[in-house]
């Protein structure tokens, strides 16, 4: 289990737009759908959404249900991302920090999040702001990559950056997105922050991409610029040649499908 940096939640510049464009479609999308039919199987008035990104989650919850949506990050400028790509009145979009929520005390029936308590800087207080916002018996859901090993393309790019910065510089999808996948750790973080009845389920789907896109949506998609723009060692377009000419030799020149593994979990006060 490792601890985000700074930089690590720095989703800014040109990050939101190919956020959108790549990493939604790529690994975002079938995820969301998973999660948002445990969220909306409860059958929720109201569902505050934590480290929403660009929506992919938000959408879902949108489409399956007639809950009312608050959709919040942290980064303004994927909220501002978020916001122009249009969605209808049940969704109001906010900045907020997930370990300080500014919502009273039993406010929503669920509280989702997907692919974010990752970058909380504190997990057990960002779970326990979760619980705190929550009705009683209501429903936390949320997910988290497994091991990068069981993410081809992730783990391919990452190898691949390695052999450019063997000083292990250029870790955020390993240390970050990939680093919090300890069930027991999970488990015991939930409890501290005050839930039981924790559920944890690993999910196994499946990414499509090309060798270009899945390159740029990594070192360019993702906080992982900052970390190659700071790198003496490589510059933007070479790391994302490099990460290119890697995936192209592991899944060859055109469209390919990779495996992607997740851990999906509820947990109720």
């Amino acid at each position: 289990m490792t601890t985000a940096g700074a930089g690590d939640i720095a989703f800014t510049g040109s990050v939101p737009d190919l956020y959108e464009r790549l990493l939604v479609p790529m690994i975002f999308a079938e995820p969301a759908r998973a999660l948002a039919a445990t969220i909306t199987g409860m059958e929720p008035s109201d569902v505050l959404e934590t480290a929403a990104g660009t929506g992919a989650l938000t959408r879902e919850l949108e489409r399956n249900s007639e809950a009312t949506v608050v959709a919040t990050d942290l980064n303004a400028a994927m909220v501002q991302k978020a916001e122009a790509l249009g969605f209808g009145d049940r969704v109001r979009w906010a900045v907020a920090d997930a370990v300080d929520l500014p919502f009273p005390d039993g406010s929503f029936d669920a509280v989702g999040c997907q692919f974010g308590v990752m970058f909380l800087p504190d997990k057990v207080r960002g779970y326990a702001e979760a619980r705190r916002v929550l009705r009683p018996g209501g429903l936390f859901a949320f997910n988290v990559w497994d091991r990068i090993e069981t993410s081809a393309v992730a783990n391919v790019v990452t190898e691949a950056l390695h052999s450019a910065a063997p000083d292990g510089s250029l870790e955020f999808l390993r240390r970050t997105p990939h680093g919090h996948s300890d069930e027991a750790r999970i488990r015991a973080d939930l409890a501290t922050a005050g839930f039981n009845d924790v559920q944890i389920e690993y999910r196994d789907g499946t990414s499509r991409c090309t060798a270009q896109d899945g390159a740029a949506a990594y070192c360019q998609g993702t906080p992982l610029r900052g970390e190659i723009e700071g790198n003496p060692a490589v510059s933007i377009d070479e790391a994302t040649a490099i990460a290119a000419a890697a995936l192209e030799h592991r899944f060859g020149s055109g469209p390919f499908d990779a495996p992607i593994r997740w851990l999906q979990v509820t947990a109720r006060q």
